[in-house]
């Protein structure tokens, strides 16, 4: 079931999570076994555009996200771990910033939740108090939210699939305990806006103009349902004040699929509408 309360638009508002991630080892799957010659994959740009309408028939899922930046010689992880209604397209995730020199944590754990055009955060810091939610448009996002908020949208970058048009079969293999199919390519992030759902299409369409580049190398990993149970995406994005790309890699592991989801977006009066500070 999911609870939905909707606030307020607070003004216009600057997010930047520091922005990092993962290696595709650290979101805790595992692979196993080679491809098989006698496989048919069938059609791999066919199966990879119907992955996004393949969630969405499932109804909903466990999620476990990371993205993973280098940047002035120390790569840097966030990881983040929650569920989605892809119906709905409701998500709460729990986003874990990385440790500093010293190992101590920067940040508390910044809540989560996504919801079609939208994200919100709480315990997001900057000045914002501890009680209150912050929302961002995310077609205000130079990046369509893919990299800001430290966790790509599950069922977004399923939607970027959408964009494929080099897609080639890798192989059979398992995905935490799952037999999978892996498929490789590159989808494009403004073919994708045109042909992905209203919301995620302006986000897409956003980052197609803030990004370094339109294409997007990925790896997916479907399952017989054709479900994607992992996803790899390679984003080339410019940070403000940076004049060099900086290469982001975003992962995202589903499972569990028809698990109970429910989210309650925050009321207009735990929305902060005030100024946030500059990281």
């Amino acid at each position: 079931m999911v609870v939905r309360q909707h606030g307020r638009t607070g003004g216009a508002l600057v997010v930047a999570v520091a922005v990092a991630g993962l290696m595709t080892g650290a979101t805790g799957c595992s692979e196993s076994g080679a491809a098989a010659e006698t496989v048919d994959p069938g059609d791999p740009v066919d199966a990879v555009h119907r992955a996004a309408g393949e969630l969405i028939r499932a109804g909903s899922s466990k999620a476990r996200t990371a993205m993973e930046m280098a940047t002035g010689g120390t790569r840097v992880t966030i990881r983040g771990q929650g569920v989605y209604d892809y119906k709905d397209r409701l998500g709460q995730l729990r986003v874990m910033l990385p440790q500093d020199a010293t190992g101590a944590t920067e940040h508390r754990p910044i809540t989560e939740l996504l919801a079609p055009g939208a994200l919100y955060m709480k315990n997001r810091g900057a000045g914002v108090p501890a009680d209150k939610w912050v929302r961002v448009d995310t077609a205000s996002l130079s990046d369509g939210n893919l990299v800001t908020g430290g966790a790509t949208d599950p069922l977004a970058a399923a939607e970027l699939l959408r964009g494929a048009e080099e897609v080639t079969f890798v192989g059979e293999t398992e995905v935490a305990g799952a037999p999978v199919r892996h498929y490789r390519g590159i989808t494009d992030l403004a073919r994708a806006a045109k042909v992905s759902s209203a919301e995620t299409g302006q986000a897409l369409a956003a980052a197609a103009k803030g990004f370094s580049r339109t294409e997007v190398p990925f790896d997916v990993y479907l399952d017989d349902q054709g479900r994607v149970r992992k996803l790899r995406h390679e984003f080339s994005f410019t940070n403000a004040g940076r004049k060099e790309p900086v290469a982001v890699a975003s992962t995202t592991l589903l499972y569990d699929f028809g698990t109970p989801v429910s989210v309650r977006l925050p009321d207009e009066r735990d929305i902060y509408a005030g100024k946030i500070a500059e990281p």
